[in-house]
């Protein structure tokens, strides 16, 4: 891919980096498609249990590419409509897929790349980093991003850095518990590295059954259907091999079976 670059540095993970860091890893058609594919393919690895999305350079992703802008500048409703549903498939893509997503996120963090960081399952942030939805100065508005922004930043702090356009620091991004861990630039990959160990050591299945579970109760009111729904989901896993070989494992004192 000539936009990515795919590592696996194990069997049980993935880093998906962004590779242009000579326009800040903004991104365009073509980082949409490749990002697209990618979370395609490895979203069906059935050995896969964690993916890192991270960027090369001096940022995380400083949101859309100059040139990219200029031409949808000359496109029609029906060009722009294609173009930023693009965009949504491609955010869409990483939110719903089945294996968890580790953000390490440096530098500057704007617009779309705000939209990046929030798909992800777990953020890990450096010190010093900025985000900013910036849209507004544009004219614009965070539209394909929103659903995803909302979720993770929260509607009030939204509602403000929406419509302000400010920048606010990775302090106050895991203030406002949009980012998990906010550490010094220099504990990024160690920090990192412990959260994909971490779920590279539990229940490969189980944490894909965790990941859907949180997309499927976010927002639901307390209804029967629900709690049915809940008690069907632990007795489906409760008789399953890997969750019957866990509670052995626990009960024998032994190492579970997905850590040989």
């Amino acid at each position: 891919m000539s936009t990515l670059e795919i590592q696996r540095p194990t069997p049980h993970t993935a880093e998906v980096w962004l590779n242009r860091p000579e326009v800040r890893n903004a991104f365009n058609d073509g980082v949409i498609a490749e990002l697209t594919q990618a979370f395609r393919e490895l979203g069906a690895d059935p050995n896969l249990r964690c993916i890192t999305l991270a960027g090369r350079g001096k940022a995380f992703c400083a949101g859309a590419d100059l040139n990219w802008m200029k031409a949808m500048a000359g496109y029609d409703w029906e060009g722009n409509r294609a173009d930023a549903q693009a965009l949504a498939d491609m955010l869409y893509t990483i939110y719903s897929c089945p294996i968890p997503v580790v953000g390490r996120i440096h530098g500057d963090c704007y617009a779309g790349g705000v939209g990046l960081a929030a798909v992800c399952d777990v953020l890990v942030a450096a010190q010093g980093v900025q985000f900013c939805l910036s849209e507004a100065r544009l004219g614009l508005l965070p539209a394909t991003i929103g659903p995803y922004v909302v979720k993770a930043l929260g509607e009030q702090a939204s509602r403000r850095y929406f419509i302000t356009a400010e920048r606010f620091s990775s302090d106050e991004a895991h203030r406002l518990g949009f980012v998990h861990e906010c550490v010094p630039a220099e504990a990024l990959d160690a920090r990192v590295q412990t959260m994909v160990e971490a779920l590279v050591n539990n229940g490969p299945a189980a944490v894909k059954a965790c990941k859907r579970l949180v997309q499927d109760l976010s927002g639901r009111p307390l209804t029967d259907e629900l709690r049915a729904d809940t008690a069907r989901r632990i007795a489906d896993i409760r008789v399953s091999d890997e969750g019957k070989a866990g509670i052995r494992s626990f009960l024998e004192k032994s190492p579970a079976p997905w850590l040989s």
